[in-house]
């Protein structure tokens, strides 16, 4: 399979009152197709969440947008456009990152979280230096990231509640 330049189709979702942004890499393809964030239907992300905060699994896009804002939670990803095979964070290239100013300029972020290390590696490289703040680097929820369970994963991802 050969790479294609794939432009990010999907707004963040924030508003004035999220107190953390959270960062993927970069939407995979069951994403791009669903036309919202963790689309694939084995990744963690939405378990994880509802898991940590003690709150109902959100089902449908209009319930995970709702979800994040009734928590204070931003969602977006680093890269804006690369060329990407398939869904392969490996096969990146090219890439060129989202202007985060767009949620930190209208919201109170106490603290940007990255969602595994391909975020961590594009947001070390570009963003950090941009916007003066560390990231904390928590598993990634992928189905890639098997050697991970989910109850192992909540465990990790509980100290976002210290910032909510």
């Amino acid at each position: 399979m050969n790479s294609e330049k794939v432009r990010h189709p999907i707004p963040p979702v924030y508003d004035k009152n999220s107190r953390i942004l959270i960062l993927g890499s970069f939407p995979s393809v069951k994403s791009r197709e669903a036309g919202f964030f963790y689309g694939h239907p084995r990744n963690r992300f939405w378990q994880v969440l509802a898991t940590v905060l003690e709150q109902p699994l959100p089902l449908s896009i209009e319930e995970k947008k709702a979800f994040l804002l009734r928590n204070h939670i931003a969602v977006w990803d680093v890269i804006k456009e690369c060329r990407i095979k398939g869904s392969a964070d490996a096969s990146i290239e090219e890439a060129e990152i989202n202007d985060l100013n767009r949620i930190l300029d209208h919201a109170d972020i106490r603290q940007i979280f990255v969602n595994g290390r391909t975020a961590e590696k594009y947001y070390l490289r570009y963003s950090e230096r941009i916007y003066e703040r560390k990231a904390i680097c928590l598993p990634s929820t992928s189905p890639a990231n098997a050697a991970w369970n989910l109850e192992r994963l909540a465990d990790e991802w509980k100290c976002i509640r210290e910032y909510l």
